[in-house]
This record gives C-alpha cells, sequence and structure tokens, in this order.
C-alpha cells in the first residue's frame, strides 16, 4: 500500500465518499479506498498485480505463458531423468507430485474465475493485497540477507568438521560436503519462502471472491474459500515432496549410488541442510507475520470496538486496513512457509530413521524404507484432492459449514487408510521378516487415529458449541477479570486430553515397531524407531486437507472485512460471519494437529540427532542421563529457552500493539469527522506502522532460538575438554532438545488453545448471549480475546516450529559439540 488513500466525493473533492450507486444513507458511502491508488480498475483486478507484487514473482507472471511452459516442462525432465537413475519409486513420486500440482494449477484458475463482487469489495481488496505484497517482500528481504549471513557460517563450520567413517570411505570431502549442505540450507530456505508466497498470493485475491459469492450463496462462498485453500495447500505439500524426492535424486546421482560408490543409507545425512533452511525462514516468518497481524488486530480491538464502540472492521478504525493485510502475512504466508517446514524435517528425519534401520537389520535393498516417507505425501496429495472435490452443499440447522468440511475430512482419511496398507505391503516388505509390513500398518493406523482425536479435542476446547467456551463466556457476564481467569483455565486443562494421546501413540507405534520381527545381528529388535516414524507419516497423511482448512480460516476472515467494509446487506454478512466463525475453530483444530505432528516429528529428530552422534564419534550414543549435573542444566536451559522465546514474543505484539493504539486514538481525536463518515482514515499510516515494528520485533526472538543451542553446545563442549568429560556439549544439547521439546509442546498446547477458545468466546456473545455487542459481557470478552491474539497466532505457532528447528540446527551444528 503505497500511500494516501485518497477521498473521493461528487460533491466535494474534500469529502469523505459519495454515496454508491444503488446505496442510500450514511452506510452506503465509498470508504475512501481510492481504485487508482489501490492499482486497480473494477473487474481489472488482476492485470493491475504487477505493479505491487514482488520481483520476483512479477518477473514469472510477466513471462510468456509458452515460454513458461516450456522452461517449466524442461526443468521437470531433468528432475524425472535423476528420479529414473534413482529408482522407479523416485520417479513415480516425481511424476505425482507434476499431476497434483497441475491440479493445484487448475484449482487456482477456478477461484480466479469467480466474480469479485462490487466496486467497492474490489477497492478493499486491492487495498489489502497491496499491503501484504509490500511487507512480504521486505520481511523476507530481511530473512533472505539473514539467510545469506548463516549460509556462509555453515560452509565454514563444515569446511572444519570431522567427516564419519563412512563418509570417508566414500570419497566424500569436508569441501564437498560444506558446498552441498549450504546450497541445501539455500535450497530449503528459498522453497520456504516461495511456500509463504503462495499461500499469500491466493488469499488476497480469494477473498473478494468469497465475498462476492455470498452475495448469491451460502454454498458458493464456502466452496470459493475451501478451493482457495486447496491451492496453497497443494503447492506446499507438493513443493515439499518435490523439493526433498529431487534433492535425494540428486544427490544419489552425484555420489553414484546406483553404481554402488556410496551406500544410499548415507544420503539422507546430507539432506538436514535443506531441512534447517526451511526451519529458519519458517521460524521468522511466523514471528513477522504474527506479531503483524495480531499487533493490527489488538490495536483495533482495543480502541475501535471498545472505546469507539464501533464494529469489527469497520471502515472508520484507521487499523482496520493493517488487521486484514495481517491476516494474510500472519496467517497465510507464514503459516504456509511453517507446514513447508514441518513436513520437510518430517520426511527428512523419516527417511534417516528408515536407512538407519535398513543398516542395522541388513536389509539388501532399504530403498522402499527410505523412500516410504515421500509416497506417503505424494498419496497425501491425491486423498486430500479428492477430499475437497467432495465438499459441497450448504449449511443448515442439522449441519454447520464445518460439518461440511469436516465430511471431506472423513474422505480424506478413508482414503489414506487404504492407501497406507497398499503402500506398507509395496514398500516395507522384508524377506527376513515378512509380517513387518502388517505392524508397520498398525503403526501408520495409530498416527491416523491421533491426528483425528487431535482434531476433536482442538474442536471440543475452540468451538463454542461445546462448554469450555461457552464457560469463558458466562465468565465474561462478571468481568474482565473472571473472563481472562476461565480462559486461563482452559487453555492449561486442554493440554492433558493431547499429552495423553500423543504418549499413547508413541508408545503403540513404538512397540508395533518392536514387534515387526526385524532384528541386528544379536537378535535386538530395530523397528522401534522406525514404527513411530511411520505413525508419524500417518497423522500427516491427510496434511494437505487440514492445511486447507487452516488457509480457509483467514480467507473467510478476509472476506467477512470486505463484506463490512462494502456495506453489503445483513444476508451476506450472516454468511461470511458463519464461515469466520467456522474458520476460527479450524484454524485452531489445525494449530492442535500441528504440535501434534511436531511432537512426533520432535522425537524422530532427536533420534536421528543421537545416530548422527553415534556416526561421528564412533561409539553408541543411545540415552541421555539427566543425573550428569551439566545435563540437567541443559534441560533446565532448554524449558528455561521456550518460556523467554514465548515472553519475547508476546513482548513484541505488545510493543507493536501500543504503537498502533497510540495511532488510532490520535487519529480519532484529531479527526473527528470520521466517527459521522466526514472525514478519511489514514490507512497507510497504520499499515506503515506495524510493518516497521513486526519487521523490528521478530530479530530478537528469532536470534535467540538460532543462537541458544549452539552457545550452550560449543560452551558445554569446551568445559567437558577442561574437566575430561568425553562427549559433554553432545549430551547437554540433547538434554536441552529433549526438555525444550517437552515444555515446548505444552506451552503451545495452552497458548493455541487458549486463544482460539477466547476468540470463540468472543464471537458467541456477539451472536446475542450474555447481551450480545456491545453488553458488558461482550466488553469482557474482547480484553479475553485480545490477550488471546498473541497467544493463538504468535507466540503458540512459533513455538512447534521452535522445537523442530531446535532439532535441525542441532543435526546440522552436531560437529562443533564433539571433542
Amino acid at each position: 500500500m503505497n500511500g494516501n488513500m485518497r477521498a473521493r466525493g461528487t460533491a466535494q473533492s474534500n469529502s469523505y465518499g459519495s454515496v454508491q450507486e444503488g446505496g442510500g444513507g450514511e452506510m452506503g458511502m465509498d470508504y475512501g479506498i481510492d481504485l487508482e491508488m489501490a492499482g486497480a480498475r473494477p473487474g481489472k483486478a488482476v492485470a493491475s498485480d504487477l505493479s505491487k507484487m514482488n520481483p520476483l514473482a512479477r518477473c514469472v507472471i510477466a513471462m510468456d505463458k509458452k515460454v513458461l511452459g516450456i522452461f517449466a516442462a524442461v526443468f521437470y525432465c531433468a528432475l524425472f531423468f535423476l528420479g529414473l537413475k534413482t529408482s522407479g519409486i523416485a520417479a513415480c513420486v516425481l511424476f505425482i507430485c507434476a499431476v497434483m500440482l497441475c491440479f493445484s494449477v487448475w484449482l487456482a484458475r477456478w477461484v480466479i474465475s469467480r466474480g469479485e463482487g462490487t466496486p467497492q469489495m474490489i477497492q478493499v481488496s486491492n487495498a489489502i493485497r497491496d499491503g501484504a505484497e509490500g511487507y512480504f517482500t521486505t520481511q523476507y528481504g530481511t530473512i533472505g540477507q539473514m539467510s545469506f549471513v548463516l549460509t556462509f557460517v555453515i560452509f565454514g563450520v563444515y569446511m572444519f568438521r570431522r567427516v564419519t567413517p563412512e563418509q570417508q570411505q566414500a570419497g566424500m570431502t569436508r569441501t564437498v560436503l560444506a558446498f552441498l549442505t549450504s546450497l541445501s540450507f539455500l535450497l530449503g530456505a528459498f522453497c520456504s519462502a516461495v511456500a509463504g508466497y503462495v499461500g499469500m498470493w491466493v488469499s488476497v485475491r480469494a477473498n473478494v471472491r468469497v465475498a462476492g459469492a455470498a452475495r448469491r450463496s451460502a454454498s458458493e462462498a464456502l466452496q470459493v474459500a475451501l478451493r482457495a485453500g486447496g491451492f496453497s495447500a497443494m503447492i506446499v505439500v507438493g513443493m515439499t515432496v518435490l523439493g526433498v524426492c529431487s534433492l535425494f535424486s540428486a544427490f544419489c546421482v552425484f555420489f553414484g549410488v546406483h553404481n554402488g560408490y556410496v551406500p544410499i543409507d548415507q544420503i539422507p545425512l546430507l539432506l538436514v541442510g535443506y531441512g534447517f533452511g526451511a526451519s529458519f525462514v519458517a521460524l521468522f516468518a511466523q514471528l513477522g507475520g504474527g506479531i503483524y497481524t495480531k499487533a493490527a488486530d489488538v490495536g483495533a480491538d482495543l480502541v475501535g470496538k471498545i472505546e469507539q464502540n464501533i464494529p469489527e472492521d469497520d471502515p472508520r478504525n484507521p487499523a482496520v486496513i493493517a488487521d486484514l493485510v495481517g491476516d494474510n502475512v500472519g496467517d497465510c504466508a507464514a503459516r504456509g512457509a511453517d507446514l513447508f517446514e514441518s513436513i520437510a524435517a518430517e520426511i527428512i528425519s523419516a527417511m534417516i530413521l528408515g536407512g538407519t534401520m535398513a543398516k542395522q537389520s541388513k536389509l539388501q535393498n532399504p530403498i522402499g524404507f527410505i523412500m516410504f516417507p515421500l509416497v506417503v505425501h505424494s498419496l497425501d496429495l491425491v486423498v486430500s484432492a479428492v477430499g475437497i472435490m467432495s465438499v459441497k452443499g450448504q449449511a443448515s440447522k442439522t449441519k454447520s459449514s464445518y460439518d461440511i468440511m469436516k465430511g471431506g475430512y472423513s474422505v480424506s482419511i478413508f482414503l489414506a487408510a487404504i492407501g497406507f496398507i497398499i503402500t506398507c505391503r509395496t514398500l516395507l516388505y522384508a524377506e527376513s521378516a515378512p509380517n513387518a509390513w502388517m505392524y508397520f500398518s498398525a503403526c501408520g493406523f495409530v498416527g491416523i487415529a491421533c491426528s483425528y482425536c487431535f482434531v476433536f479435542i482442538s474442536q471440543y476446547y475452540t468451538d463454542y458449541k461445546y462448554a469450555p467456551v461457552r464457560k469463558i463466556a458466562d465468565a465474561s457476564a462478571t468481568g474482565h477479570g473472571t473472563n481472562i481467569i476461565a480462559g486461563v483455565g482452559v487453555g492449561m486443562e486442554a493440554t492433558a486430553l493431547p499429552v495423553i494421546v500423543i504418549s499413547i501413540a508413541v508408545t503403540a507405534a513404538y512397540w508395533f515397531g518392536k514387534m515387526s520381527g526385524l532384528e541386528d545381528d544379536q537378535g535386538y529388535p530395530t523397528g522401534g524407531l522406525f514404527g513411530t516414524a511411520v505413525a508419524c507419516m500417518g497423522m500427516l497423511s491427510t496434511a494437505a486437507y487440514v492445511l486447507t482448512m487452516d488457509i480457509f480460516g483467514p480467507i473467510a476472515d478476509n472476506a467477512g472485512g470486505i463484506v463490512e467494509m462494502s456495506d453489503e446487506p445483513e444476508s451476506v454478512r450472516a454468511i461470511t460471519d458463519e464461515l469466520d466463525a467456522v474458520g476460527n475453530t479450524t484454524k485452531a483444530t489445525t494449530k492442535g494437529y500441528a504440535i501434534g505432528s511436531a511432537a512426533l516429528a520432535a522425537f524422530l529428530l532427536f533420534s536421528a540427532y543421537m545416530d548422527e552422534v553415534s556416526a561421528f564419534n564412533g561409539e553408541k550414543f543411545d540415552m541421555v542421563d539427566i543425573a550428569i549435573p551439566e545435563v540437567w542444566i541443559g534441560g533446565l536451559l532448554g524449558s528455561m529457552l521456550v518460556y523467554l522465546f514465548s515472553a519475547w514474543a508476546c513482548a513484541a505484539v505488545g510493543n507493536s500493539a501500543q504503537d498502533v493504539v497510540i495511532e488510532v486514538r490520535r487519529q480519532f481525536q484529531e479527526k473527528p469527522g470520521i466517527m459521522n463518515y466526514e472525514e478519511m482514515p489514514d490507512y497507510a499510516r497504520c499499515v506503515s506502522i506495524v510493518a516497521a515494528s513486526a519487521l523490528k520485533e521478530m530479530k530478537k526472538p528469532g536470534l535467540l532460538a538460532v543462537g541458544a543451542p549452539i552457545a550452550v553446545g560449543v560452551t558445554f563442549r569446551f568445559f567437558g575438554q577442561l574437566t575430561g568429560q568425553t562427549m559433554l556439549g553432545a549430551k547437554v544439547v540433547a538434554g536441552m532438545i529433549m526438555f525444550a521439546t517437552v515444555s515446548g509442546i505444552l506451552m503451545a498446547l495452552f497458548l493455541n488453545t487458549a486463544g482460539g477458545a477466547w476468540d470463540n468466546a468472543k464471537k458467541y456473545v456477539e451472536l446475542g448471549a450474555h447481551g450480545g455487542k456491545g453488553s458488558e459481557a461482550h466488553k469482557a470478552s474482547i480484553t479475553g480475546d485480545t490477550v488471546g491474539d498473541p497467544f493463538k497466532d504468535t507466540a503458540g505457532p512459533s513455538i512447534h516450529v521452535l522445537i523442530k528447528m531446535l532439532a535441525t540446527i542441532t543435526l546440522v551444528m552436531a560437529p562443533l559439540f564433539l571433542d
């Protein structure tokens, strides 16, 4: 958003607005977002996108479509050739990815072909789009600079690190490993950024189409929002699988795996740089986007709703455009990068464990166990696509929009279960243990059941149909303080059931894996850890559909804002309000799902870290003794890191929100005509304040997350050398990861659930409970929602990125911690 959005009027050049064609009265006014300044004319919004788009996207979209298609085809053929040289499985994965990416393009074209609604809707949408594009370009420019600096650090570390005996035997020199790891890091960072951008790109174009569809029918609005989310989800998951599979195939060909020069089980260890790059970008994207969206939201609510008593997304609120922009850069772009990082980390860790187990079990052909995670996620694309296309119908008194979406989720899960059995039988069959695939199928079903439980538990604690949210709403009737107490209580209580589910899932999967019949030379079972990896893949076997529901939320939220600012009839607002409430629930449930998968992934990455330390050190490292004082201190520091990180993330929102509150109050005081539509709010000023503050505030917690494990590992490595304790640095870091994971899971569950419950308690009151909008209970519920905003959209989602990034950074930097 470039500047001074000017008011337009027919009677006076400086008037706030003019009565819309066909409208009447004060609320029929054009609220001053000029079409030319927003960069589009009615019906021509897409053609104007190039003026404000980030340079890379502008270059791609401006290319001749035939040239772009030829380039994509040649590039894909090169990848397909690498896949064929590696294995037929890799070629099949790459083929499925190509088909499903084409399907995602079809989804995008379908969404873009929908009508954009009224000229006023297009004006608001263009303003949101320009603000989101501008912030994204600046934010990712900053992240890119930090990524390049860290690339040189990684290269330097690998130039002085030791090489494992297997790598030495295979001829992998330090220079080659340094170059490939640095390149993998950059590739992971770049792909994560692209995934984030895609999530935002579709949301800022779908929001106005959902708003336009709501003028026709609730069924069409639901379908447009869901398919727009589906496009983003397909791109994110498809790019993740395509990136990991392509890199794996390239390394296999480069090191001559098919000629027997390098054991194939060594290749997944070279992918950790890719996972670290994805984690690094996702962390800063989640922090920056979360700070942006919640600072604007808090500032808009505190002054607009409570002090001025105007509705949410009222065009008179100077922070309303910044709030709507924040939904896209925080909930769409950041979530796309987040899920990309999650899936990449989980695939890589499962590939490492599959290769390790195959080596221990002396399997002649381990390719099936290594490629298994990639195949599962390629099937995830297929079953999720079927689930998305199966969603039809309209909400009724007996069936909500959320129930309709869950129907699509049930279709995806059913198909995923069938596909999982076939995949296990095809890839995980071993002659030495003929029934192993059955036990691994059971592990997958454990993961699928775990994911369904997480979705239900999250819905129970965050949907106003159920007792916990209504309890918070009831507490709002007695004041602000009781609302806060009830919300904190619900958030803390909500940690119990997910932890029990995770505990049962990990234990069951581990023992199913051990019972698979795979053993090492000494007769010890080897399938336990890989069983937990299979369970993790089962949980993620419908990740694309879950991400679809997640991105549905901010798109519906933006559509509601556009409808409010365009002064649409009450019937249209009722449709978007219902979709917005459903979106709040889907966002909360998918965050629960994300932290559940993060818990399983962190366990896998922790095991992969111990395997890597064993490989480098030449001695077995399979136990962390917390009775050693230094290891216990490492655990304490890990727990402290989670709390300090959460505190800085929440404080960042508070600091930014204070600036917004001051600015919004100033505008209302200095421009009293805003309230009666005679003066124009300065939207661009609030957007500028929030963007600058978010970019500044994201750095401190982000650098803490990156620097803390390295500082602890290096410090205790040298302390161990002074005191004669071997491997002390690696052991202390292991304790740090372990305790940080446990603390992080609980903290993220608390923050995500409490925030979602506070938000929907406010929605419940706004529907008429306890006096409805404008009542004292409503004001108390707004206070709770304000407290919950940085919980659920900044600190909470950032923590599950944090715990995985701690694991990936220690995998990359492990040699620094060894004597």
